[in-house]
């Protein structure tokens, strides 16, 4: 199934790359980066880092009494990386990186509701110093821990910049399962704030 999924995103990213090369705008123009806070506050805390390639985007406008009214709808291509640890016990180390879609509804106003979907998705544990026996020699474990699919879902609302609908501030809850965690579903929750920067000065 995993591999389905992975030749499906090959083939979107073709695409995307062919459409690229046919448009006047360059991959930068369309492609926003972002950073910030990455964890679910109460033990695990950690940084994040990803970006955003605009696919499609739709605007609406509507005629109100005040005058007119737009709204911009968009699919983006999302792909972010982060790391989280416990700083009390030093033991909870994770490396999460996922990759999917994700739909943005943008305002008038600037303000922002979002959906995103991650089918790929991927978590590595990170575990302290670690040993093993076999027969009787003992032996260092190196690079010890545990690797996991860890597909996740989530939304969030924002505010984009002014004249930059890809640039602007975020707030996301995401749910995470990871599994195959001790034969089972570890079900994770986490939260993401951070900001959204494009190098094109107006979208």
């Amino acid at each position: 199934m995993n591999r389905y999924i992975i030749l499906l995103l090959l083939i979107v990213m073709a695409k995307l790359h062919a459409q690229k090369k046919g448009e006047g705008a360059s991959f930068l123009d369309k492609t926003a980066f972002k950073a910030g806070y990455y964890g679910d506050v109460f033990s695990d805390n950690g940084l994040q880092f990803g970006a955003e390639y605009l696919w499609l985007e739709k605007q609406r406008t509507k005629s109100k009494q005040r005058g007119p009214k737009t709204t911009t709808h968009q699919l983006l291509i999302n792909g972010s990386l982060g790391y989280s640890t416990n700083f009390n016990n030093r033991t909870d180390n994770a490396l999460h990186t996922y990759y999917g879609l994700v739909y943005r509804r943008t305002s008038a106003k600037r303000w922002q509701l979002h959906v995103e979907l991650n089918p790929l998705g991927y978590s590595r544990s990170f575990l302290s110093e670690t040993f093993e026996v076999e027969g009787d020699a003992v032996s260092r474990v190196p690079f010890p821990g545990r690797s996991y699919y860890a597909p996740s879902i989530g939304f969030g609302l924002g505010r984009s910049r002014k004249k930059n609908k890809l640039a602007g501030w975020y707030l996301n809850f995401n749910y995470t399962s990871i599994l195959s965690y001790n034969a089972g579903i570890l079900p994770t929750f986490s939260v993401q704030y951070g900001h959204r920067f494009n190098f094109k000065k107006k979208n």
